[in-house]
């Protein structure tokens, strides 16, 4: 299994992570507030299980082999390695805590590739705690969320001699932005979503700082002030920083690159006035502030502040665009030799596309399905307009923003739905239509221009009709809708909106989810996981097909669900393009489940490797794939 976990940058708030700590003794400070974001650098590594023992090798910045480093997964042991300190204490120290709180066997890493800087305040050590935790997560699918991940790897690094701040583990959470708050020992945590790409250049000021000097004198000034200089301290750590950081979580959201900028500069500012007199000898920062001031580099940013602890380590940069970040990372190397690190912050993808199969053959319906396909069945709809089954998913694909429309379809089938929506009735029965009819035939044809084709060659299941689709999804995310299920929503906003929404803030596959009770819960696929900070989206731990009712008393209870009600999947999910990566290596390797390629093993995968969102749908779904269904669905739909 390969992993990826990239260093972690602090954008704004550094110090905020332990000063918030200090609530837990003085609750008249103010809570920390940072925003962190992974950086596009970090660790790549390949695991897998072992028996017995843990193993890590690793390939360190400058190519250079360290390792096998080998132990037994026993926890005196694993403890007494972490206490050591040095490279392999952080693996060692997480192994503990793993092993501490789950019945695991032992984990093989090999660290293949590091192209992240150690010691620049980009949280090196703090990557190697959560590629370890991930690891185990995954291969032996402890159902960790990503914040769990982060948990275990910041307990796995205070075992070691490291003490490590609170926010340094963020870079679970990869690329994206994430504001964490600080309130004694409790942190929440809200992912940001980019509007638009934001450009950084992250600066090695090749000088050097001592950051145990700096947040020892720093820490003086906590619980309690004693003076003018700690009010200082305090002052900026709390009320200020709260100010900057809350301007500068809007500022992303809005994607606003100038404001985010000068919010940099004035953070700096005020770091300077309050903090460097309290460390002067390390927060002076000589170098720094030249490179923050250089004259051939002010044309092309916004703004730049220090990094981490402050101090002559790391410099920070927002450019005002892709060019700009070229040009900057020209002049660093070529004027000041000082390697510059490209960041990119990536806009949310907007959804565009949506995918629906629909080669199925209909079996449960036979014989009606011999005479009509299922998804072109007739249902009348809340204007008392008869449409197929087919339309109606369409219509709700593209009130919610969709502009193309794949059909996964039979080679033989292609030709009735092109018949459909692309050609208009024969002039005769054209005629015959009244001027609203022939409105509806117009928005039809419509319809038709966003629709598009893909050919399922043999019917293997949900997860071989996806796959069919891969070539149109390419590389954006997707959204995915049943063939034989319709929608209401029970507020003014589509149910596939609901969904597509969600998606755009968490940046996350997300899946729409309903309540049902025991008796049901085996004719759908069901999740279990935890709620987030929001309580209305769901970090989902486990994604189980059709499950008996033992399976899911013992492990599909969620929180604030009714009694004898579980979490199902509504038949909307939006995916990242990644899912055809797991689907190809299911088809290639033939990897089935009852005889069929299925798509909840992919899910599970791709909940493992991205994190994956379940959002509770406001609204009600009818399903047409069985013949009382169908029933219901003809008596209710119109109504809902």
């Amino acid at each position: 299994m390969k992993i990826f976990v990239p260093g972690r940058i602090c954008l704004f708030g550094e110090h905020s992570d332990w000063a918030g700590s200090y609530r837990r003794i003085n609750a008249d400070l103010e809570k920390g507030y940072t925003i962190i974001t992974g950086t596009n650098q970090g660790i790549h590594a390949e695991a897998k299980p072992h028996p017995n023992r843990l193993i890590v090798s690793a390939t360190l910045n400058d190519g250079k082999r360290v390792g096998p480093f080998e132990i037994p997964m026993e926890k005196d042991a694993l403890l007494a390695e972490a206490q050591k300190g040095g490279f392999f204490s952080y693996a060692a120290g997480v192994a503990f805590q793993i092993l501490t709180h789950y019945r695991v066997r032992g984990l093989e890493i090999d660290n293949t590739l590091t192209d992240l800087p150690v010691k620049k305040g980009l949280s090196s050590s703090a990557a190697i705690c959560v590629l370890v935790a991930r690891a185990f997560n995954r291969i032996y699918d402890l159902k960790m969320t990503v914040r769990g991940e982060m948990e275990f790897a910041y307990l796995g690094e205070i075992t070691t001699p490291s003490r490590c701040g609170r926010m340094d583990q963020g870079c679970a959470f990869g690329n994206r932005p994430v504001l964490m708050t600080f309130d004694g020992d409790r942190i929440d945590v809200e992912e940001l979503s980019v509007p638009k790409d934001l450009y950084f250049v992250i600066v090695d000021l090749q000088a050097g700082k001592d950051t145990r000097e700096i947040l020892n004198q720093l820490n003086h000034a906590y619980p309690f002030a004693d003076n003018d200089l700690q009010k200082g301290v305090q002052e900026y750590l709390g009320p200020v920083n709260r100010r900057i950081v809350t301007e500068a979580r809007e500022a992303i959201l809005r994607g606003d690159a100038a404001a985010i900028g000068a919010l940099m500069t004035e953070a700096q500012a005020e770091f300077d006035r309050s903090l460097q007199p309290a460390c002067p000898s390390q927060l002076t920062a000589p170098v720094l502030h030249d490179v923050l001031n250089h004259p051939d580099l002010a044309p092309h940013v916004y703004g730049g502040k220090g990094v981490g602890s402050q101090g002559d380590g790391t410099a920070q940069f927002i450019c005002r665009d892709e060019s700009a970040q070229n040009r900057v990372v020209e002049i660093l190397r070529d004027k000041l030799s000082m390697p510059g690190l490209k960041l990119v912050l990536r806009s949310s993808h907007r959804v565009r596309k949506a995918v629906i199969p629909a080669a199925g053959f209909g079996t449960r319906l036979f014989p009606a399905s011999k005479a009509l396909k299922k998804e072109l069945f007739p249902v009348v709809d809340r204007t008392g307009r008869a449409k197929p089954v087919i339309q109606l998913i369409i219509e709700e694909a593209v009130s919610a923003g969709i502009e193309e429309v794949c059909l996964v379809v039979q080679k033989a089938d292609r030709e009735l739905f092109e018949e459909f929506f692309c050609q208009p009735p024969t002039i005769e029965n054209l005629n015959k239509l009244s001027k609203e009819d022939r409105a509806v035939n117009d928005a039809l044809l419509d319809l038709g221009q966003r629709i598009r084709f893909a050919v399922q060659e043999t019917q293997d299941g949900f997860g071989h009709a996806v796959y069919a689709a891969r070539e149109f999804a390419g590389d954006e995310p997707f959204l995915l809708m049943l063939g034989d299920h319709i929608y209401a929503s029970d507020t003014e906003t589509s149910c596939a909106r609901q969904v597509l929404d969600v998606f755009e803030k968490s940046n996350r596959s997300t899946v729409g989810l309903k309540a049902v009770p025991e008796a049901e819960i085996r004719r759908f696929g069901c999740v279990s996981g935890v709620w987030e900070k929001s309580g209305d989206t769901l970090s989902i731990s486990e994604f189980a097909e059709k499950p008996e009712p033992g399976y899911a008393q013992e492990h599909l209870r969620v929180e604030g669900v009714a009694d004898g009600h579980y979490l199902t999947v509504f038949g909307q999910y939006v995916l990242t393009p990644r899912i055809f990566e797991f689907l190809d290596e299911n088809i290639r390797h033939n990897l089935r489940e009852r005889g069929e390629f299925q798509l909840t093993t992919c899910l599970e995968r791709l909940r493992r490797e991205e994190g994956f969102t379940g959002v509770v749908v406001r609204g009600r779904r009818f399903d047409i794939g069985t013949p009382d269904a169908y029933r219901e669905t003809l008596m209710e739909f119109r109504k809902a």
